[in-house]
């Protein structure tokens, strides 16, 4: 499924909030308006940001730390736990204007590991930290802090106490919304510089330790103002595998594609062929967005400069909100 838009526009902010969502059999109404109240919530937080004049950078910080403090979504708040029990985070962000770019792993503490990522691009001379030492600088560079009580939801939790029954009884565990969690925005300002942002708790039940394709520069993040910015979300090991967003990248900087082509020729025609369920969104230097899933569905937005709110959760047009 494909959302996408061509013509040159004010400024563009997309957000996704992952891909693999609950099945339509599952998904009651008010389930589903909250849903849709929280990616609208997120796009206007960017939104204001880009009408204001403000930066990419500063509108996907805004989105990613509105969505990760909603417990619906797959980072922050919200964040699924590993196989032991614990919550693990990761993310990145990326400044187009000069490839600047921040990411953190396996972390768990800071209320928005969004600003725990912004922080290692801004206030270190690295890209990426993990774990401990990664909560040392966060501390040391004055990101807020939240106990444990903040993170845990019953339906985090209970995901995990079911999946881990089913491994217990060899049973496969098929349901998308627990492996492909995750949430992200990409921006294009009125000044035509891009940026993207990513952040997830993982995989529901996943190995301690383990690290998705969000937090990796060029696989589930990345952005840069000559081509594209991209922010993926599904299944982290091929996304990292395919190098998911340089590719999509480099099919516009080196093949001509526009970016409708070049997300559908990896997210559809390469990715899915093996395994690679998910999705992305992609704004690229004119404006243009795609929203592309190869899965069940993908929770979706997009603003530009009319100022209307646009989202959609499976395969659908996206849906006004003024």
């Amino acid at each position: 499924m494909t959302s996408a838009l061509s013509s040159k526009t004010d400024f563009t902010l997309a957000v996704h909030g992952g891909a693999g969502t609950i099945l339509r059999t599952k998904m009651t109404p008010e389930r589903e308006a909250a849903y849709h109240a929280g990616l609208r919530r997120a796009l206007e937080a960017g939104r204001v940001v880009l009408a204001d004049g403000g930066t990419a950078i500063d509108a996907v910080t805004a989105a990613v730390m509105t969505l990760e403090d909603e417990p619906l979504f797959n980072a922050g708040r919200g964040a699924v736990y590993t196989s032991a029990g614990l919550q693990e985070m990761d993310a990145a962000i990326m400044d187009g204007r000069d490839r600047a770019a921040g990411a953190i792993a396996g972390i768990c503490g800071p209320r928005n590991p969004i600003l725990a990522a912004r922080a290692v691009m801004e206030k270190s001379d690295h890209v990426f930290l993990i774990g401990d030492n990664a909560l040392n600088f966060c501390r040391q560079n004055g990101i807020a802090f939240e106990d444990a009580s903040y993170f845990f939801t019953d339906q985090r939790w209970d995901a995990l106490q079911e999946t881990l029954a089913m491994r217990r009884s060899g049973g496969e565990d098929h349901d998308e919304s627990r492996k492909h969690g995750t949430v992200g925005a990409v921006a294009r300002d009125r000044n035509g510089h891009l940026a993207a942002a990513t952040s997830t708790g993982g995989m529901t039940a996943k190995a301690p330790g383990r690290v998705g394709d969000s937090p990796v520069i060029g696989a589930g993040t990345w952005a840069d103002d000559e081509t594209c910015a991209v922010s993926g979300t599904g299944h982290g090991e091929i996304f990292i595998r395919y190098a998911a967003g340089h590719e999509i990248a480099s099919r516009l900087r080196y093949a001509g594609q526009n970016l409708q082509q070049a997300v559908h020729g990896v997210v559809v025609d390469v990715l899915a062929p093996v395994g690679g369920s998910g999705g992305v969104i992609a704004v690229d230097r004119s404006g243009a967005f795609s929203l592309t899933f190869n899965c069940s569905g993908m929770y979706r937005g997009v603003v530009t400069g009319d100022g209307v709110l646009r989202t959609a959760i499976y395969d659908e047009p996206l849906v006004d909100f003024r």
